[in-house]
């Protein structure tokens, strides 16, 4: 079943096109853009989530990341 959103789609691929310039616009690579990312999402998480459920939200969205990753071998 698809999951549904409160976001249009238009505007995720507007967001992510903006943060993807961002990295290319600094040559970063995959490492150190891994790394940034995953800052930013500690650095949502713990500025905008009650501590209660953090941990939660936290486990969803490790789940959600592992979910999305292709095992091909092709990259």
């Amino acid at each position: 079943m698809p999951q549904l959103s409160r976001y249009s789609d238009e505007h995720v691929e507007q967001l992510l096109t903006e943060l993807a310039n961002v990295l290319e616009k600094h040559k970063a690579p995959t490492d150190l853009s891994l790394i940034v990312l995953g800052n930013m999402v500690t650095n949502l998480i713990n500025s905008s989530v009650a501590p209660a459920q953090r941990q939660a939200i936290a486990k969803s969205f490790a789940q959600a990341l592992q979910s999305s990753v292709s095992n091909d071998q092709a990259h």
